[in-house]
């Protein structure tokens, strides 16, 4: 099992004040899988992916990734987690203005030892995977929203993850762009990458095959997205 939350509770403290943001929440999640978590603001979807992500470690229960329990892990062990084991899109982008489309790419591989060329043309083949191999020295400013998130995920594919995070990535875009984006991830899914969709919205959440739903720290409705699974069931036979 790549995932397992056992009793998953995080309480944030404001001077005396005790706020309960997740509170006992149980799951596991397969390799392989394509997982929405949905949820309106406030819900703790936001809180969960960052435990998840190896962004912060939880108040109490546990996190078991790969059978390793995340809790017992310091910060440079949760360091290496999130530049090896997990891959990042934001609804923001978070490219930066300063560096080339490719630059953005590589830029997770900057502490790795990997030869320069085999850094480019990896970026490269990324890059020209999600259609943008034409916008390679231009600067992210010159991008449209779609592209731009493009970029975010081939650069999240860069260090060969084993599940990737998306937090609202349509959440910017356009209707067009936004279901081009999650056209790209179902592909990624079907090509074998773990997928973990963070978002608010039942028509982006429809595109992942299992849906969790969370609502004021728990866990609500855990359901089968069918007809999303056996689609793609048909597309790999």
């Amino acid at each position: 099992m790549l995932i397992t939350v056992e009793n998953l509770k995080k309480d944030f403290v404001n001077e005396d004040v005790v706020t309960s943001v997740l509170k006992g929440i149980s799951f596991q999640i397969e390799k392989g899988s394509f997982v929405s978590i949905m949820g309106p603001s406030g819900s703790g979807k936001s809180t969960l992916m960052h435990i998840l992500s190896f962004l912060d470690k939880p108040t109490d229960g546990n996190y078991f990734f790969e059978e390793k329990n995340v809790k017992e892990m310091n910060d440079d062990q949760l360091a290496e987690m999130r530049s090896k084991k997990v891959g990042f899109i934001f609804q923001s982008f978070n490219l930066l203005s300063s560096l080339s489309v490719l630059e953005n790419v590589i830029l997770p591989l900057t502490y790795i030892d990997m030869p320069q060329e085999e850094r480019i043309e990896k970026a490269k083949s990324l890059l020209d995977q999600v259609g943008l191999s034409h916008r390679i020295g231009y600067s992210p400013s010159k991008l449209s929203g779609g592209e731009k998130q493009r970029v975010a995920i081939a650069r999240a594919l860069i260090n060969n993850p084993e599940v990737i995070f998306a937090d609202e990535p349509t959440g910017n875009l356009d209707s067009k762009s936004g279901a081009q984006v999650m056209r790209i991830l179902q592909e990624l899914n079907r090509k074998g990458n773990t997928i973990i969709l963070v978002t608010h919205e039942t028509s982006t959440a429809e595109h992942a095959e299992r849906i969790i739903k969370v609502k004021d720290g728990n866990i609500i409705e855990d359901s089968q997205n069918f007809c999303r699974r056996e689609a793609k069931e048909n597309l790999d036979k």
